[in-house]
């Protein structure tokens, strides 16, 4: 479990690119070959946390949980499994919003723009690995528990459209149009085109 410690205004942050920077140097906790991990320590919030490789899937979430390189959660092992088996050589864990909470009603009632910011910067990263870029929306209904969440995804289409993104979910949707969370996939789920665009006019 993760319970927030406090609003993450108050904390100083690590900068995205301070924390890919730490994250390419080599560390005894883990293979850096082989994991992405930004901040490359445990903290109140996490950017990135993925696999290395030139053809990522990069599934969204809502916000991070206690899943570290070695150490993923129920939900990774779905994304990675669903990644891997839908052509792609590695995956990224990406949330909406960097704060660390298992349960999201104890995400913070009002949006850190620097700490969005900073997400962002590394949204951009993340999609700047491949030349056709593959995100996979999979943040579930939990979206409607906080007003800014869905603006968090807003600027995250506009980001992807500067890289061509192309958008796909996985699984149902829900009756009101969310895209389908990792976690209960069959193990051989296809991935499918997802119309974020729609998505978003009708939130």
């Amino acid at each position: 479990m993760h319970i927030p410690k406090g609003d993450t205004a108050q904390l100083e942050l690590v900068t995205f690119e301070e924390a890919l920077a730490a994250a390419n140097t080599p560390s005894a906790e883990y293979d850096i070959e082989k994991w992405l991990y930004a901040p490359n320590f445990y903290s109140e919030y996490r950017y990135i946390l993925g696999t290395r490789g030139k053809n990522p899937l990069i599934c969204i979430g809502i916000n991070p949980s206690t899943a570290a390189p070695g150490a993923l959660d129920n939900t990774l092992k779905s994304v990675e499994r669903i990644a891997l088996g839908n052509g792609f050589d590695s995956f990224i864990m990406f949330n909406v919003y960097a704060q660390r909470a298992t349960n999201p009603d104890a995400m913070e009632k009002t949006c850190n723009h620097k700490l969005h910011k900073e997400n962002l910067a590394a949204f951009r990263y993340v999609l700047s690995i491949s030349d056709k870029p593959a995100v996979w929306a999979a943040w579930g209904a939990i979206i409607e528990k906080r007003d800014y969440l869905a603006d968090c995804v807003r600027d995250m289409v506009e980001a992807g459209q500067e890289y061509g993104a192309s958008w796909y979910c996985a699984g149902a949707v829900t009756k009101k149009g969310h895209p389908h969370h990792p976690l209960y996939l069959r193990k051989d789920e296809k991935i499918k085109p997802f119309d974020v665009a729609a998505y978003l006019a009708a939130r």
